[in-house]
């Protein structure tokens, strides 16, 4: 029997060392997937081939990184608020592309797509203080644009997206006039633990019980239960009650963990939804809710009826 018991605790000592190295070593490819496997890393399409009005813009960083980014323009008159679009963690900006069309058509919005830095045709490699940078590099970028209302600029984030929006917005108050969240982790530090079971109590965010004596190695913890708490505008919680990557627990956390300091916050989930799909599943209920969220928060006139308030509670759970 001792001998059993040792052989176990080495063992599961063997596995934490093992994941311990893993986590150190792999933690930015488990992190960023800039290119998904069997595919190229360039563009697949470019916003022509959905016959959308854009133009290439390049940017350089703060650390002086060379980033790529597209700016899709809805109208000609450069009318309606802007949207900075922050995608997932695997992939490139090409594949959101279906999205966003539907995005501009929905919303009447021009969209901007930032690669952050190495995705697509951005130059580094990516890692959270950098694409940190990206993040800025694009918002003051629009800020000093004269062909858009540069009061309607609104962060929507998916995923990672999500966390990098937070950021963004948290360190831009006046800059940012709301934030929009879909189907985005509390903390890289609580997924962690999620995709490595064995590392459950050795890492984990600030939700988390216990002392976490792996979270010092982590690289990008992406806290964005602590960054919300911080955020001063409007935020919007969209989320897929079947996501299949995130639990759907994180974005409520996220919400409860707003509102304690914005009362200016909505919460919408989609039964159907899954982590990528569901700005589909959600259907015509999905684009309503975001665009009642802009009608109030990122208006053209800087007034909203009462309506778009109880509209946005009418699309809550529970009602």
């Amino acid at each position: 029997m001792v001998e059993l018991l040792k052989a176990l605790v080495y063992g599961a000592g063997g596995m934490a060392v093992v994941g311990l190295a893993a986590l150190v070593a792999l933690q930015e490819r488990l992190v960023y997937v800039p290119v998904l496997p069997g595919l190229p890393r360039a563009y697949s399409i470019t916003p022509s081939r959905l016959r959308l009005v854009y133009e290439d813009v390049w940017l350089r960083a703060a650390d002086g990184v060379r980033l790529h980014s597209w700016f899709l323009r809805h109208s000609p008159t450069g009318r309606g608020p802007t949207i900075l679009f922050f995608q997932e963690n695997a992939g490139n900006i090409a594949h959101r592309l279906e999205c966003v069309r539907l995005m501009m058509q929905r919303l009447q919005c021009n969209v901007f797509m930032l690669s952050y830095r190495g995705y697509g045709e951005s130059e580094g490699y990516p890692s959270q203080s950098g694409i940190t940078k990206d993040a800025q590099a694009a918002l003051d970028h629009l800020v000093q644009r004269k062909d858009i209302d540069t009061s309607r600029i609104v962060i929507f984030g998916r995923s990672l997206g999500g966390a990098v929006g937070a950021v963004l917005a948290k360190n831009n108050p006046d800059k940012v006039s709301a934030l929009v969240l879909e189907n985005t982790f509390t903390s890289i530090l609580d997924m962690a633990g999620i995709m490595l079971p064995f590392l459950r109590c050795f890492i984990g965010g600030s939700s988390s019980k216990g002392p976490k004596l792996l979270n010092c190695v982590v690289r990008s913890p992406w806290s964005t239960l602590d960054v919300v708490a911080e955020v001063k505008q409007p935020i919007l919680f969209l989320s897929g009650l079947q996501d299949e990557l995130v639990p759907p627990s994180h974005m409520k956390m996220l919400y409860d963990k707003a509102i304690e300091n914005n009362r200016n916050c909505r919460f919408v989930d989609f039964p159907s939804g899954m982590h990528m799909d569901t700005w589909i599943s959600g259907g015509d209920r999905y684009w309503r809710t975001i665009q009642l969220f802009l009608d109030q928060y990122a208006p053209e006139v800087q007034s909203c009826d009462a309506s778009c308030t109880s509209e946005i509670a009418n699309d809550e759970p529970g009602s």
